[in-house]
């Protein structure tokens, strides 16, 4: 974990590494550090034709499709974000008027399992992505009673009949862009 004053503030960051456990498990500690206002960032899998490498989508709920979720919330079908996160992306993007989207994510621990069948069942119920912790944070975050939002940038395109991974792992002009968005918006928290 890293702290660094940002507009006079003290900020903290840290990378939360890949998939639910991890994720959540970080987010904990740096909530035991005493951390309360939280928006993460990351690359996704994108369900829909039409979403670029680089759209934004600030989610609103994750199909729980993993199980770390389950242990920190009652089972359901999907979990919804919590209202102050999802604002505070809004209000960023919107005074930078940066377009993007307001949807729901899949979240999953197997992404050699996101086949055809599965992306259309959750195109179906309204994701518009594909990721490996958004559940499990926002599980974790609604436990601790701490205030918990998320940007996802589009990466990998899923939408067709094969995988486009489209580069987007190596777009860091993109990812340091977000993390200083990301900073703005906790900002506003």
């Amino acid at each position: 974990m890293y702290e660094i004053d940002y507009d006079g503030r003290r900020l903290a960051f840290y990378h939360p590494g890949v998939g639910a456990p991890i994720s959540a498990g970080l987010l904990e500690v740096s909530i035991a550090y005493g951390c309360r206002k939280f928006i993460a960032c990351s690359g996704c899998g994108v369900l829909e034709a039409g979403i670029t490498l680089g759209d934004l989508i600030v989610e609103n709920a994750a199909v729980r499709d993993e199980g770390v979720s389950y242990a920190y919330a009652e089972p359901s079908r999907e979990i919804a974000a919590d209202p102050d996160g999802v604002d505070a992306l809004v209000r960023t993007l919107e005074e930078r008027n940066i377009p993007h989207r307001v949807a729901k994510t899949w979240t999953t621990p197997a992404p050699y399992r996101e086949t055809r069948k599965l992306v259309d069942q959750r195109v179906g119920e309204g994701c518009l992505t594909v990721e490996m912790e958004a559940a499990a944070m926002i599980a974790v975050a609604r436990y601790r009673k701490v205030t918990f939002g998320q940007v996802l940038y589009g990466g990998d395109d899923l939408s067709g009949d094969e995988w486009d991974v489209r580069g987007w792992q190596s777009k860091e002009d993109l990812r340091e862009n977000l993390f200083w968005l990301a900073a703005d918006a906790v900002l506003h928290l």
